[in-house]
This record gives structure tokens, sequence and C-alpha cells, in this order.
């Protein structure tokens, strides 16, 4: 499909760390599994895929060895259509995670296996974010990369203060994961002066509390309905908090069960809330990504529907629907489908 996005809009850039994803087959649990399926994935890379999936131009950032696995991950990106020449190499390993899927009311697992990886031992200087930069409009980085290491904290603000330098769009997924923050820092220590310099911020229903302790009255995201109005007032305060952030967005999973969510979001522009179609997904095929596709969603959609947020909002939200329907942390839609359940076609009969 020939998609013009890349004629209207500068590139897109995402820094952090990318990951071998290994997990057992069908569900099985870890001590089940004679052997494990392998893939990439990570927060940013994730964004990237999903952009260039949409037919937007995006280079994707990050420090890896020089060895065969990661040539293998690099390749992979390569194949989705993203741009792989500014990643730096050095270090000694690609980090890992391990995921056991979980269903019905058996929630999943996740195993980290990347202490002393490549990125997590960056360092400021190591990567030229003016080279980086050229000709880009739009930096995406994750509440992720920070938690690694102090390195990749400090190389992750070196980013963010180039592109404001240069006037670039900045976004972030403020994307809070407790077992990370492990070097002697908290995120509440280390976030604020990353967010500062931040656009359009993305969060769900517990990143704003665990990071900055501003949460909505009375959500309840166990109940299988989040009330989206409760979240306008975590966008004014965080508003109120980053005078830079033009947007705020928090997307709403009500948990049902680990195969049963509804799914939506929300996004305050400093004046009006507007808030995205719910949509109950059933039969989780895998969850994993889900917020990073949300977010690929919706770099297009602000960049596609100018002057337009409901539709960009409305689009992101279709366009993770759909990623919970596809295996690996990667979601692979196309512009049409991701239209096509936004005009309330969620049949999905056999196309012919």
């Amino acid at each position: 499909m020939i998609n013009k996005t890349k004629d209207i809009m500068g590139k897109i850039v995402t820094f952090g760390e990318v990951m071998l994803r290994l997990a057992p087959p069908e569900f099985q649990r870890f001590r089940q599994a004679t052997y494990l399926e392998s893939t990439f994935g990570g927060g940013e890379a994730n964004v990237a895929v999903s952009c260039a999936n949409y037919g937007m131009d995006v280079s994707y950032v990050t420090r890896l060895p020089k060895n065969d696995i990661a040539e293998w991950c690099v390749s992979t990106l390569k194949y989705y259509g993203v741009d792989t020449t500014k990643i730096i190499y050095g270090g000694d390993r690609v980090g890992i995670y391990y995921l056991e899927a979980g269903a019905v009311s058996r929630g999943s697992k996740v195993v980290y296996d990347r202490a002393n990886s490549s990125v997590s031992e960056i360092k400021p200087g190591m990567i030229d974010w003016n080279d980086v930069f050229d000709g880009a409009s739009w930096f995406h980085w994750t509440g992720i990369t920070p938690a690694i290491s102090q390195g990749a904290a400090d190389v992750c603000l070196e980013a963010i203060k180039v592109a404001n330098a240069k006037g670039i769009t900045v976004s972030c997924d403020l994307n809070f994961r407790k077992n990370l923050w492990k070097y002697g820092k908290s995120a509440g220590q280390v976030m604020p002066e990353l967010v500062a310099g931040t656009d359009i911020i993305l969060g769900n229903e517990e990143d704003a509390e665990k990071v900055f302790d501003i949460h909505p009255v009375g959500v309840d995201v166990t109940s299988g309905h989040v009330d989206g109005a409760a979240y306008e007032s975590v966008g004014k305060q965080l508003m109120a908090k980053f005078s830079r952030a033009k947007k705020v967005i928090i997307t709403l999973r009500g948990s049902i069960s680990a195969s049963h969510n509804s799914w939506s979001g929300v996004l305050w522009d400093g004046q009006r809330l507007f808030q995205a179609p719910t949509y109950e997904i059933t039969h989780i095929v895998d969850r994993v990504g889900g917020g990073d596709s949300f977010m690929g969603g919706l770099i297009y959609g602000l960049n596609t529907y100018k002057n337009d947020d409901q539709k960009a909002l409305n689009f992101a939200v279709a366009a993770s629907c759909l990623k919970h329907t596809i295996k690996g942390d990667f979601n692979q839609v196309t512009v049409d489908e991701v239209e096509k359940l936004m005009s309330g076609d969620a049949s999905g009969r056999v196309a012919r």
C-alpha cells in the first residue's frame, strides 16, 4: 500500500532498549515448556515498527553488541521498515525478557534478564544527537529507558535537550516499571527533569500515580470498567506540573480477566477532554505492546489528522485494540484495517 505520510512530515526518532523475547507457546507455563518461541520487542522499538508500518519515516536508536544476536535483531527491524543506521555498537549482550502469557484468571508474568546489556552501559556523548535529529520532527522516549541505568537516563536527557533546542516535538510514555529501578534512584527522582522537556505525555491508570503521586479519585481498574471522565483531573495536574506539555493522554484498560479487557483512552488538551469509544476485547491473543501500539497510532494520528484530536485518539485506540489480536510485541496492522474498525466495523469478516 502506498502511503504519503513520509511526504507530509519529518522523520520520527525513538530511543531505548530492544530485547530478545522468549516465551512458551500456546499459553503454557514456564515449567511446561519444552521450547521457547523467540522474537524481539521493547517499548520504543515497538513504537518505531508501528510508525513504519503506517508508512512513516522512522529511525530507531539504541546500543547493541557486535554479535549474531544483535544482527538478527537489526535485520528484524529492517524487515519492518525501520531505519537502523543510527544504532551504535559496543558492550557484550542483548537484553532478554521471558514472557509467560496468562489466560482467563491467570495473569501474565515477565522475567527480565537485561543486566549489563549494551544499552544499560551507554554514556553521554556516545550518540551524536545532532546527526540523529537531522530532518526529524518527532522524538519519542519512554520511562523504561531511564529506569535501566544512570547512563541510560543521562543519554535520554541529552536527547531531549537537543530535541528541544531544535524545536522537535517530544513525546513520552511514562511506562512505570517498578522492577527496573534498581540503580539507587527512584522514578520520582529522575523522571521530572525528563518529562519537563516533553510535549506529549502518555500514561495508563497507574503511571501518574506511581511516578508523580497524581491520581484520579474512585477508580477501580479491576471492576472491568474505567470512567474516562475521572482522568480529566490527571491531565490538569500533569499540565500544571509540566508547563511544556500540550496534550496528556491516558490509556484506559479495564481488566475483567487476562483474556477479557475493556480498552479505551482519553486526551486532555488543556481545555477539553476527548474520549474514545470503548472496545471489549474478549479473546486476547497477546496484550504485550498494547500501550506501545497506542503510542504508534497516536503519533500517526496527530501527524495525519491535523487539528482533529478526537480522530487521532480514536485511531490510537483502534490500532491498539487490534494489536491484542497479534502475537509478539509488534503491531502489524494497516491504516485501512484501523480505519475500518474506527468506522464501527468490528465484524472480523473475511476479506475476499
